[in-house]
């Protein structure tokens, strides 16, 4: 049991009255009882609790199936993150703002404003930030959520005190224009699982494919739902399943398919969706509330993806940073691995030169509730001591210093190429997301003349502003406009050189000795006499060079002309004054009048 319990993160389910070979034979009344006993004395040597799922009777007799879910201690709990993507108007907020506050939708958009945290996001009625919210469960799998009375907000702080397990969902944007937003939510917050809404009145249309195609590139396992049944005529809905199950089958995702409609199936889907080939299919609605047991059921069921070992070195990444009145500095993110205490001493890094800072961890917030120490796979928020926010950007790491941390400026990664309207070479830039980093990137060479859409390659990229912490075998998504890829990094490269390729060089002031044939002719003019423009002999005038140094001397030839023919319609003040002696400029004025 220990070891199934280590697989499952603190949770599995036991099937009482089924053979070793999945065969179900049925126990007696008294056979049942007797190895619900054993389960149970097995469960209490091991600080677990037993809770009964469903009971069916079968030809042999009873089969009875029970989950057994590992004892948090006080401000612990399980946690399990969900993203939840889908087209514009596919109802993501609306079925979060139903879960998670327990009131059913008016079908004129009541739940969701409860979730919106911007005024404009309020007044459209569609996302544009990544949003976070909250589901508590208790030892019994019941819900534990209970919004306030008065204002109608979620007190987190309650929620986490009561529950065993919380389903924390991370809310991302379904409008095409806010995709680097969806992707950073997608990669930055590490999510678990991934819900993808379809609305059963419009169908797979606009960002649906898109947003599955990214979660099947990270890895993430995804469960589909489909809202407002209400609303939508049997012959539209049975086209969108349809649809969807040809889509989930198709080459390109290998998915099983699986309707969900009873809680058996639930169970079945449950037990089985680690194995990420099997995609449960949920029908709901938000207005009516049908079916939405069967969901939290579901969620409940859930158990998280990421294992966590006491020994291993600390890494955490940060994905956004604030500035508390009376606290100070405070970074929140996910702990990817180890163990971090209060008042432990962490690097924090790199910085733009590539170096790390020694930090100290001043307190730890879990979902708004101190505690003492966070574990690999929870998200938390840290308060730093004696360090300024501006010095803080998100895809920065703290990591401990047994790793001995060192930043990248390049590194080479096998790429797939999932959509690109023509070829790309070497000196293509775009956007990399991996992990919390966001960071445009260079391709310097790649193993290929060209890459199309399908083609695979190892390409060496180079950041363009910053050197970042990476890991070998980290999943990248690599964006620009309508391009997209995606890919594993291989082999990082730890350049000599602290200041990227195409970083501009320090400017130094020089008077340039040699000069052109620009720079004659304009001095002498076309008969040796004084430029066009110029001011007549014997008055003083500043030369060009004291006001742009770093130009070249057929450059300041040229501007001198251009300024010299056009000076009296502009009149710019420094260059002016540069060109034109006091006494000369009073009489061009003058002519000009």
């Amino acid at each position: 049991m220990w070891e199934r319990m280590d697989e499952g993160c603190g949770e599995t389910i036991y099937v009482i009255g089924q053979g070793s070979d999945g065969t179900e034979y049925g126990l007696s009344e008294a056979d049942m009882e007797a190895s619900y006993a054993t389960v149970k004395s097995m469960a209490e040597q091991i600080e677990a609790d037993v809770i009964l799922l469903r009971e069916r009777q079968e030809a042999g007799g009873r089969v009875r199936d029970y989950l057994v879910r590992k004892r948090v201690g006080d401000n612990d709990f399980l946690e399990v993150r969900v993203a939840v993507v889908g087209n514009v108007d596919a109802g993501k907020s609306t079925l979060l703002g139903v879960l998670t506050h327990g009131e059913l939708d008016n079908g004129r958009g009541f739940a969701r404003q409860k979730l919106f945290r911007h005024k404009h996001e309020i007044e459209s009625g569609r996302t544009s930030s990544v949003g976070n919210d909250i589901l508590g469960f208790d030892s019994e799998g019941n819900v534990v959520n209970k919004p306030d009375s008065h204002g109608g907000s979620l007190e987190w702080t309650k929620i986490c005190e009561k529950s065993t397990k919380v389903i924390t969902f991370i809310d991302l944007a379904g409008h095409e224009k806010y995709l680097k937003t969806t992707v950073f939510g997608m990669t930055g917050h590490l999510p678990d699982f991934c819900m993808l809404m379809v609305g059963s009145n419009a169908g797979i249309v606009g960002m649906t494919k898109e947003h599955l195609g990214l979660a099947l590139a990270l890895n993430v396992p995804v469960f589909v739902v489909v809202t407002k049944i209400d609303m939508c005529p049997a012959n539209i809905l049975q086209e969108t399943l349809k649809l969807l199950q040809r889509l989930l089958k198709s080459p390109g995702c290998r998915k099983i398919p699986v309707l969900v409609q009873s809680k058996d199936d639930v169970i079945v889907t449950a037990s089985n969706f680690s194995s990420e080939r099997m995609c449960p299919i949920f029908q709901i609605s938000n207005v009516t509330g049908e079916n939405l047991d069967l969901l939290k059921m579901f969620l409940n069921l859930l158990s998280p993806r990421t294992s966590y070992r006491e020994e291993e070195p600390a890494e955490f990444q940060i994905d956004d940073t604030y500035s508390v009145p009376g606290v100070g500095t405070v970074v929140s993110g996910t702990t990817l691995r180890g163990l971090i205490k209060l008042n432990d001493t962490l690097l924090l890094g790199p910085d733009p030169l590539g170096n790390f800072l020694s930090i100290a961890v001043k307190s730890i917030h879990r979902k708004r509730m101190p505690v003492k120490e966070v574990r690999g796979g929870q998200t938390a928020s840290f308060a730093l001591k004696k360090i300024k926010r501006s010095s803080i950007r998100k895809g920065m790491v703290m990591v401990s210093p047994r790793l001995n941390p060192q930043a990248s400026w390049e590194f080479e990664a096998e790429i797939l190429v999932l959509h690109h309207p023509t070829t790309i070479s070497p000196r293509y830039q775009a956007m990399v997301h991996c992990g919390s980093i966001r960071q445009t990137a260079t391709i310097l060479s790649m193993d290929k003349d060209c890459l199309r859409t399908g083609d695979k390659a190892t390409v060496h990229f180079r950041f363009i502003k910053t050197p970042e912490y990476l890991h070998i075998d980290q999943r990248l998504v690599f964006r620009e406009g309508r391009t997209k890829a995606v890919g594993t990094i291989t082999k990082l490269l730890q350049t000599t050189n602290n200041s990227p390729m195409n970083s501009k060089p320090q400017q130094i002031k020089m008077q340039s000795t040699k000069k052109g044939p620009l720079a004659k002719r304009e001095e002498g003019g076309p008969s040796g006499g004084p430029a066009v423009g110029a001011p007549p002999p014997g008055d003083e005038a500043c030369s060009l060079g004291t006001v742009q140094p770093a130009l070249s001397s057929g450059l300041q030839a040229q501007m001198a002309t251009d300024l010299g023919q056009f000076g009296v319609l502009f009149k710019p003040k420094l260059l002016s004054q540069c060109l034109y002696p006091k006494q000369q400029r009073q009489g061009t004025r003058q002519s000009t009048s």
